[in-house]
């Protein structure tokens, strides 16, 4: 990948709030900063790449869920999705008259399928998602195929599928409301590319850029998806957070589905949706393990070997079907807990993470950036509360498990 991209410089030699990295995660923060009538301050938000053609954000395949191991991931999908459902509404006043995006929500929900060691514990999740306001429900090999008889039950032992509040989204639509939004509300977006963070002893002081200013900052916030530990490393910082690559394919089918076909995940780990006359599927690497941050070649060998065998059991009608394109992209991956780090380090209290999120992102984005945006004004969360996703786990190498990654 060569650099040919123009970089301009801020408006300011002084913010109150740098944020680094303006994809989804990045531009949140900034619009829910923007949108506080208690927030004052000056915020930059500083992408180094303004085409955001390989962000994880632009090549996310674009769901969100409830179906989560731990209660403070469906309550963040939650209010993912209220704010998907109200973007249009939301987002009015930054675009002209009836330009606002609607983000085409297509709620025909998850079916993450189980085996028959699984049901159990399948079990246990699906109620303890309901007594928090979630839709699921579970369903026995036998009410699988009533509701989808196209799926081969032979050798699962049933399924949770969510049944409203799940589904699919325009990703970049997302990402592109918050920046206008934030723009909108006063925040400076620049293209650029922060090369150094200063420092003095327990405090961030300023971050340089490509372009040679040193911006003096009251707050850090490292927004950079799979090139967080980079830029926490600037700042002498460290967190288990890499890039790890992700194939998504899109393959045609000549038979016929119904319009209620949910995104069926597969014990093998396979999965696939309908996305208008096509399916988008993946398969997690066969080998995974961390990638170079610039290496986005696709493994096609994976569709052959993996994503197209896995998803011909378990739909039939899969058995002959026709590839028409891939991408590749980067899951921020956290190697202790899959999990998120959204707070302040411990020690240097005004450099804050939003990282690790590992491949669902951009459906907590809205929670997430609206948490951090609490914990710049107020110092603490004031919403939803977040505290056992903070950094001081990461400091123990405590985990915070999360069983449901995709």
């Amino acid at each position: 990948m060569t650099n040919a991209r123009v970089y301009k410089a801020p408006q300011r030699q002084s913010y109150d709030v740098v944020i680094i990295g303006g994809a989804v995660m990045g531009a949140s923060v900034a619009y829910w900063l923007t949108q506080n009538p208690d927030f004052g301050g000056t915020i930059l938000v500083v992408e180094r790449d303004g085409s955001f053609e390989f962000a994880s954000t632009s090549l996310a395949s674009s769901v969100i869920r409830q179906q989560y191991s731990n209660p403070v991931n469906v309550l963040m999908s939650q209010f993912g999705v209220e704010v998907i459902r109200n973007f249009k509404t939301r987002m009015q006043n930054f675009y002209p008259a009836g330009q606002a995006p609607d983000l085409g929500f297509k709620e025909n929900g998850m079916l993450f399928t189980c085996t028959f060691g699984e049901v159990e514990a399948a079990k246990a999740r699906v109620d303890m998602q309901r007594s928090i306001g979630a839709h699921t429900v579970f369903l026995s090999p036998a009410e699988i195929k009533a509701r989808f008889p196209y799926i081969n039950v032979d050798d699962i032992g049933g399924a949770s599928w969510g049944t409203e509040a799940e589904g699919w989204f325009d990703n970049v639509g997302l990402m592109t409301g918050f920046r206008v939004a934030a723009r909108g509300g006063g925040a400076d977006l620049i293209e650029n590319e922060v090369v150094a963070i200063g420092r003095d002893r327990d405090t961030v002081t300023n971050v340089t850029l490509a372009t040679g200013e040193v911006i003096s900052c009251g707050m850090v916030v490292n927004a950079s998806g799979p090139r967080a530990n980079r830029t926490a490393q600037m700042a002498g910082l460290e967190i288990p957070v890499e890039p790890r690559r992700r194939d998504t394919f899109i393959f045609a089918c000549a038979e016929a589905f119904p319009t209620n076909t949910p995104q069926i995940v597969d014990i093998s780990g396979a999965f696939c949706r309908p996305e208008g006359k096509f399916f988008l599927a993946g398969h997690p690497a066969a080998t995974d393990g961390p990638a170079d941050y610039d290496d986005f070649r696709t493994d096609f060998d994976l569709f052959e070997q993996g994503v197209w065998p896995a998803l011909a059991h378990r739909v039939p009608k899969f058995e002959a079907i026709k590839l028409q394109r891939s991408w590749t992209g980067h899951y921020e991956f956290n190697t202790l807990d899959q999990n998120a780090i959204i707070g302040p380090h411990s020690e240097v209290k005004n450099f804050i993470f939003i990282n690790g999120f590992s491949g669902h992102g951009l459906q907590q984005s809205a929670a997430a950036g609206r948490g951090v945006s609490e914990l710049i004004v107020y110092g603490s969360f004031a919403t939803l509360e977040l505290r056992d996703l903070g950094y001081e786990r990461i400091a123990a190498n405590r985990p915070f498990l999360e069983a449901a990654v995709i």
